[in-house]
């Protein structure tokens, strides 16, 4: 390794390497915490920049975001800021997953991203690539960069996403690349592997992009925003939603489509042997989908414009690495895009990532102390899951500075505490994808009620402020106060009877509470304010105590499961521990064992291979003080 230049020596509490979404995330989490805080980037032109879909939002990733805004992070309120259409999705489905999603403005969304950064006290933004973390006695202490400037600090967060050791696929093209034809990070990735770091390659992909200005949008079917307000920031009022939305589109593969794809397979990277990474199983290329799903005539392609002041449009769920002559041919064969311009090309992107079982809950390595990886670099897909990744590792890093305990969500408190608990502890064989179906207590893990759960914490660490706090806190109260309310008002039968009968319900034989009646499938709150005082509460307020209402007995059955959850995650496992010495153990379950290192009996018991005879052993050990620890 050449000898690297002293010129640049400067001190900061945390850094930060790449300024994506869990890049900004981390920077502005440490320094909102107070800590002197330097975010390095390959190209400040490129901070929060959007390579594939310019979009947030969905389910389980959209009630992320929201997990983010309660905590006090930024993706929430930066795209309530910059984006040109916002849905409800799942309106017709119970509260838990019901999701929102916003299509961006994508030179809006960078811009209002590094305006924040750049006024942020605490935060310094410099653009460099980092070719080494420095390390003393197995902690990190800095970073050096390529220009030989070296940076030194008491946590350093990584945030390299798909630059580490980026390959560009098109065709039978080849070329180091980051996403979007930015710089490749070469050499970090060759130091964590000299600093003993396990890594595997990933794939991704992104669609082509066509000129609007060519697509004939009479041939599909429009797909407006919703007309009733909603934010993914719990500080964005009603008032500021946005009305002349702009409206996205939605066309169809079909049979002359899927016969261009097959008739080229043997050019498509994907088939041909050249991409060696593993691609998202929930995000599949289109030619992926035309083999793995060969009964299907077609498959819904959408057209989602890419700003106010662009024609480009985002050609999604067309993601492809084909030559780029078989992508317009695949192109012009859809209803709607048989003239379109093609103004970028579709590509394919391998890259690094570190195997998340090397990692804590709190996104600390455990190969190096002090050193946090959040985003694509710890194996997932998204911009939601690297942001909510990034803000707990920026939190972490600062209160490690602090000699403070980390923060760690759990399963129950968040799907940020979802995602991280599956990596750590069962790692990902393909880009992990957020769902609402990994989340086993995902009634109380609800859009509506992320601030709720998180909002304390972030007061706590500073991030949120007292007059965001005490707003905060007069909305509890409110929706406390109401509860109770509803719970003391009684309605007799004849007060409500008519009104059931002309509903085709059945009649009431008793008095009962508000509460009560507000649980009948039938009854909205709105309905019940016919029948007692209306507060005129804000509809924020109203929508929780609906919610929590009508489903307090799910709410109950999943917090005793809570309960009984927290009992195993307090019996703590200790540090190393020769699972080798402990006679009984299954061998599956020593191997997993020794591989991840579980904190608590409650995560060994979510390894796969791990059986509750395994955990009853390893309990008693732990419970006897017989445990032999690994040297070193």
């Amino acid at each position: 390794m050449p000898e690297v230049k002293e010129y640049d020596a400067q001190t900061y509490d945390v850094i930060v390497v790449g300024a994506g979404h869990a890049g900004c995330e981390a920077a502005l989490a440490s320094a909102r915490m107070g800590q002197e805080t330097l975010l390095l980037t390959l190209n400040v032109d490129m901070l929060a920049f959007m390579p594939c879909n310019p979009s947030v939002g969905g389910p389980a990733k959209g009630i992320v975001v929201r997990e983010i805004d309660a905590l006090g992070g930024q993706m929430g309120r930066n795209i309530d800021a910059t984006y040109i259409q916002m849905r409800m999705l799942n309106t017709g489905k119970g509260p838990a997953v019901r999701a929102l999603r916003a299509q961006a403005d994508k030179a809006a969304y960078h811009r209002t991203m590094k305006k924040t950064i750049e006024d942020t006290p605490h935060l310094t933004l410099r653009q460099g690539l980092v070719n080494e973390v420095i390390t003393e006695d197995g902690v990190a202490r800095g970073v050096v960069t390529s220009t030989g400037a070296r940076y030194h600090a008491g946590a350093v967060v990584l945030t390299a996403g798909t630059s580490s050791r980026g390959k560009i696929i098109i065709g039978e093209l080849m070329y180091s690349s980051g996403p979007n034809n930015s710089l490749p990070s070469i050499k970090l990735s060759e130091n964590l592997e000299h600093l003993g770091f396990k890594l595997r390659r990933f794939k991704t992909g992104t669609p082509p992009r066509v000129d609007g200005n060519t697509i004939d949008f009479a041939k599909t079917e429009e797909q407006p925003g919703d007309k009733t307000p909603n934010h993914f920031s719990f500080t964005t009022p009603d008032s500021a939603y946005l009305k002349d939305q702009l409206s996205c589109w939605m066309t169809y593969t079909n049979e002359n489509t899927h016969s261009i794809i097959r008739e080229n397979l043997s050019r498509a990277p994907m088939f041909s042997g050249v991409i060696e990474g593993v691609g998202p199983r929930y995000c599949p290329s289109i030619e992926d989908k035309v083999v793995r799903f060969a009964d299907k005539p077609r498959h819904q392609i959408f057209l989602e414009p890419e700003g106010r002041d662009t024609a480009e449009y985002y050609v999604g769920d067309f993601s492809t690495s084909m030559p780029e002559e078989i992508q317009l041919k695949m192109l012009h064969s859809v209803a709607g895009l048989e003239k379109a311009a093609l103004m970028r090309p579709g590509y394919a992107i391998e890259y690094d990532v570190i195997e998340p079982w090397q990692l804590r809950h709190s996104l600390e390595t455990k190969v190096v102390q002090h050193l946090y990886t959040a985003g694509q670099m710890n194996g997932t897909s998204g911009y939601e899951e690297a942001a909510g990744q990034g803000i707990i590792a920026g939190i972490n890093a600062a209160l490690s500075t602090q000699g403070k305990a980390p923060l760690v969500l759990g399963r129950d408190e968040a799907y940020i505490g979802v995602m991280i608990d599956d990596l750590v502890t069962k790692g990902t064989n393909e880009p992990y994808r957020l769902l609402t179906s990994r989340a086993e207590y995902r009634l109380l893990l609800r859009h509506d009620n992320a601030d709720l759960r998180l909002t304390d914490k972030g007061h706590e660490l500073g991030i949120i402020d007292d007059a965001r706090y005490a707003a905060f806190c007069a909305k509890r109260d409110a929706i406390t106060a109401e509860q109770k309310r509803l719970e003391s008002i009684r309605l007799k039968p004849s007060q409500v009877n008519d009104w059931l009968a002309a509903k085709g319900c059945a009649p009431l034989k008793d008095g009962v509470t508000a509460s009560e009646f507000l649980r009948r499938p039938e009854v909205s709150y709105t309905d019940l304010l016919q029948f007692i005082d209306d507060q005129q509460l804000d509809h924020r307020i109203t929508e929780q105590v609906e919610i929590q209402v009508k489903y307090a007995g799910y709410i109950a059955k999943e917090e005793q499961q809570v309960a009984r959850l927290r009992r195993q995650e307090a019996k703590k496992i200790p540090d190393r521990i020769d699972y080798a010495a402990i006679t009984g153990l299954a061998t599956e379950a020593r191997q997993k064992l020794t591989k991840i290192q579980p904190e608590t009996l409650a995560q060994a018991g979510r390894i796969s291979g791990v059986n509750p005879a395994d955990l009853a052993i390893l309990s008693v050990y732990i419970e006897q003080g017989r445990i032999a620890k690994v040297a070193g």
